[in-house]
């Protein structure tokens, strides 16, 4: 088997050097880079991995906890962390949480435990016990999607990154009132998770710049799953004065409300009006086509190991919070007749 002096020896430079392009440590000239990378393909060297971690006490690793399985969305995401992850050259440990906090406690243990250098997490609606754990033993770790506001943990705080979610949903009531609508319900998500009081804050705001009443019997949470959005739908459709159009607040719950809808007979946008948080991929292919705000997963993850990254490089450095911006993609289902075919520009959180 080839060693890393095999692959100095061949490529006329010392072992140092080799070292310093395979860990990216220093910088080396683009011609004895190509020629240290050369060789390595010629002699098909393969670096000890775990040699190197016992030296430099890192495995270039990073655990991943979000619910991917049970929640789509992540799926985006995921694809951008494990894009960033490899561009880096860090593998990936991922484990499921389940969106519970007891379970997310053990996994999130169980990735430290494999010596992961920092940590990727979306964490629960109660995270307590998570953030616990993670501040007592000062693991580098990155809030992914859903934020934990500062009064709910102790120092040290930790870095965020997630997509604005107040302002797009403003953005969605007021364009449902424009068209005229003025008992515009939300279909919310989970209580006491950071997305759902934030989209619930933005409705608000929605409403309020269109001059319209906040009414409570309007909102009704659906869980952030399929099931819980046609439970909700279905008891707002059942009021004395039901609305004429729906916010739904994340993918799983459209497809939840939209089969509410069937079940009553009801048709979107003729009868009820629909606008939805979170774009996806057959989005464009529902009769009506969906009014949507669109996330831009991929680059939360990938923005997610840069801020890791840069976390691990200088971990003294103050925690910060990033939100990206989401874009409102124009469709149908609003009740326009016909959207354009291209999604307008991302609007910057304020």
């Amino acid at each position: 088997m080839p060693t890393m002096a095999d692959v100095a020896r061949s490529a006329g430079v010392s072992a140092a050097t080799v070292s310093h392009v395979l860990n990216d440590t220093r910088p080396v000239l683009p011609h004895t880079r190509q020629a240290v990378l050369d060789a390595i393909d010629e002699l098909g060297y393969t670096p000890n991995t775990l040699a190197r971690s016992l030296v430099t006490s890192r495995t270039r690793s990073i655990g991943l906890a979000v619910s991917a399985v049970s929640n789509p969305y992540f799926t985006e995401i995921l694809q951008g962390v494990e894009a960033g992850a490899l561009e880096h050259g860090y593998s990936l440990l991922i484990a499921d949480p389940h969106d519970d906090p007891a379970h997310e406690r053990k996994v999130v243990q169980l990735l430290h435990e494999r010596r992961v250098d920092g940590m990727i997490v979306a964490p629960s609606a109660d995270p307590r016990e998570l953030v616990s754990y993670l501040g007592r033993h000062e693991v580098p770790t990155v809030f992914l999607d859903r934020v934990v506001e500062s009064s709910q943990h102790r120092e040290p705080r930790f870095d965020q990154v997630c997509a604005d979610s107040a302002e797009p949903t403003a953005e969605l009531v007021s364009h449902l009132a424009g068209l005229g609508h003025r008992r515009i319900a939300l279909v919310a998500g989970r209580p006491r998770l950071s997305t759902t009081s934030e989209r619930i804050t933005g409705y608000r705001h929605g409403l309020a710049d269109a001059g319209l009443p906040y009414d409570e019997r309007l909102v009704v949470h659906g869980d952030s799953e399929s099931a819980g959005g046609q439970r909700a739908t279905a008891a707002l459709l059942s009021l004395a004065a039901p609305p004429t159009a729906l916010v739904t607040a994340n993918n799983a719950m459209t497809l939840g409300a939209l089969r509410a809808l069937r079940e009553r007979g009801l048709s979107v946008p003729h009868d009820v009006a629909l606008c939805c948080f979170d774009d996806f991929d057959w989005a464009d292919l529902f009769t009506p086509r969906l009014t949507a705000i669109a996330q831009p997963g991929k680059e939360i993850g990938a923005q997610a190991v840069r801020v890791l990254l840069e976390r691990l490089a200088a971990p003294e450095r103050a925690a910060r919070t990033v939100r990206l911006p989401c874009t409102f993609v124009h469709r149908t289902s609003c009740g326009c007749p016909g959207g354009p075919e291209r999604p307008a520009e991302p609007r910057r959180p304020s």
